[in-house]
């Protein structure tokens, strides 16, 4: 177990890729052309990064682990990834020439993202399924419509015009606009599901996704969540059930044991240590809760990804 995840803010990800071509708005927004190279090797340590990411492959095939699960990703495929999200390049496949791995990361770091003129809440209820998977393939007409969003974002980038952080801030907000709408899209029992959903109960669970991503490891119940959004726990449980099918214990839940796999898993930690990074009042509570999820202890769990994950 020598690997660990660790956070990373948008600044220190430019900095991985110094010598490829990068577009940039300070440490708040970057488009990055990424060539397969050593400076990938880098990627392949899971780390949590504090932005929101459209990485668009095209080409070759990039195998990642999300959030413990591997999705692979072949030419003319995009992926969106959340704030929070755990993530690294497990492989990489190339033809004759290096260059045949291609790939275009746009990040936004969080705080920015917060001061746009869009209804963010929206877009992460209808971008639910982005949870079970993040990776989706362009049309060739959408393909083309996200080449000029990028082209334009250079333009003005590389332009020496004023005002070019309201004129990012505005493409920014139009390029989310469009990729919920291609998710949306597909496939065709998610378009169904969407549209039977309210748009209060949509609202409702984006801004719950919101604060587990930011309470998870603190805050368990329902109370918590109904209160920070001024609604009694009966009705913000049947919105959120609405939204997205699923009950808010069940939601709280799977947050929790995804962090709590990702420190086995990832971190150096003893199960003592994880005991305290989640607040849970003792080692055996946190045992029953995992167990009662995974079917294993945390012990057995973490024995378990050591043995199918040799070094």
């Amino acid at each position: 177990m020598g690997t660990s995840f660790y956070n990373m803010e948008l600044k220190q990800f430019k900095e991985l890729f110094t010598d490829h071509r990068q577009i940039v708005l300070g440490d708040d927004f970057c488009v990055v052309d990424v060539r397969h190279d050593r400076k990938m090797v880098e990627l392949r340590q899971p780390v949590r990064l504090d932005a929101y990411v459209l990485l668009f492959c095209i080409k070759g095939k990039i195998c990642l682990n999300v959030n413990m699960k591997e999705f692979t990703m072949t030419e003319d495929q995009m992926a969106v990834l959340l704030p929070g999200y755990v993530g690294h390049v497990v492989d990489l496949e190339r033809a004759d020439k290096e260059e045949d791995v291609h790939s275009v990361w746009v990040c936004v770091s969080r705080s920015f993202l917060s001061t746009l003129q869009l209804d963010l809440h929206r877009i992460l209820a209808r971008g639910t399924m982005l949870l079970d998977n993040p990776c989706i393939r362009l049309t060739p007409e959408e393909k083309a419509i996200a080449v000029r969003y990028l082209d334009l974002a250079s333009a003005v980038l590389e332009a020496d015009v004023p005002n070019k952080r309201e004129c990012i801030s505005s493409l920014i907000s139009s390029l989310l606009y469009l990729s919920e709408a291609v998710f949306g899209l597909r496939p065709a029992s998610v378009r169904a599901q969407t549209s039977a959903r309210s748009s209060r109960a949509e609202d409702i669970f984006g801004k719950f996704v919101r604060l587990l991503a930011d309470y998870h490891t603190r805050e368990r119940s329902i109370g918590f969540y109904a209160g920070k959004l001024c609604l009694s726990p009966k009705y913000f449980s049947k919105l959120i059930k609405t939204a997205s099918g699923r009950s808010a214990p069940d939601w709280i839940d799977s947050f929790v044991i995804l962090e709590a796999k990702n420190y086995l898993k990832y971190s150096e930690l003893s199960i003592k240590q994880i005991v305290c990074q989640l607040h849970f009042s003792d080692q055996p509570t946190f045992t029953k809760f995992f167990k009662s999820h995974t079917g294993m202890t945390p012990a057995q769990f973490r024995r378990s990804r050591s043995e199918s994950c040799p070094a």
